[in-house]
């Protein structure tokens, strides 16, 4: 395995006093494409919004145990939480373009973060929007509204949008679950380029997608992280038989 980048020991999350994840310890590798599977209602989601700590938005949350970037704990009282989010940033299952330009929708984070220069600002726009594998198809289009594209553009320029702060790790909750076949198609090869430079764990429901896009699968049961392993192990011959009985369709 890589270079660790993220690494979960003995995490626990709460939601008021029930308790969602129990002591999940994951490594995650750098550079590498992770899914997260299970069941509805399983904690995946739940487990990639720590990584970010988006789950701190929710009233009477509470963690226990470590969550660690590049070894240092996400949890501890002085991290800046904006830091962090500009460092994972996240796309959620449906897309969520603002009501705004496409331009101003993807260099909205760097005006944020202090970048004021119309030059830079035009540089970084193009360059996510190449990363997201979107500039051919909209380039001329830059001041049109983003919510008048199609859901699967919209997803892409979401993308932009997330790279445009040059994050280091992209959480991705069922990016592609909203989407047609042929859009669906186009995120997993975008995913596929994106590892060279970043960090990605993506939620999914759909097993071909996790077999298709993930280098590591994670399986979680009711709370609890039950296999971790290659993805090709996952679903060839897992050591559980939980994860046998989900991946074969027998139940999830």
């Amino acid at each position: 395995m890589k270079q660790v980048k993220i690494s979960t020991k003995n995490f626990d999350f709460f939601y008021g006093k029930n308790q969602a994840l129990f002591d999940i310890s994951l490594d995650i590798p750098e550079n590498h494409i992770t899914a997260l599977i299970g069941p509805s209602g399983c904690g995946k989601s739940t487990y990639l919004r720590t990584l970010n700590r988006m789950n701190d938005l929710i009233y009477d949350t509470k963690v226990k145990g470590e969550v660690l970037i590049d070894g240092i704990d996400i949890y501890k009282e002085r991290i800046d939480v904006v830091a962090l989010r500009k460092r994972v940033g996240m796309v959620f299952q449906k897309s969520n373009a603002f009501p705004k330009s496409v331009y101003e929708n993807v260099a909205y984070g760097p005006k944020i973060n202090g970048i004021k220069k119309k030059a830079d600002l035009d540089e970084i726009v193009e360059n996510s929007l190449r990363r997201a594998a979107i500039w051919d198809e909209i380039k001329d289009r830059l001041t049109d509204m983003a919510t008048g594209f199609s859901g699967g553009q919209q997803q892409r320029i979401c993308i932009a949008r997330a790279l445009a702060v040059k994050p280091e790790i992209i959480l991705m909750d069922e990016p592609a679950s909203a989407l047609d076949p042929i859009s669906t198609g186009k995120i997993e090869e975008l995913i596929h380029e994106l590892k060279q430079t970043l960090t990605i764990v993506i939620v999914t429901h759909n097993m071909q997608q996790a077999a298709r896009v993930s280098d590591f699968t994670a399986f979680f049961y009711n709370g609890y992280l039950i296999e971790y392993a290659r993805t090709r192990k996952i679903f060839t011959s897992p050591d559980k038989i939980e994860t046998q009985n989900y991946v074969s369709g027998k139940f999830g």
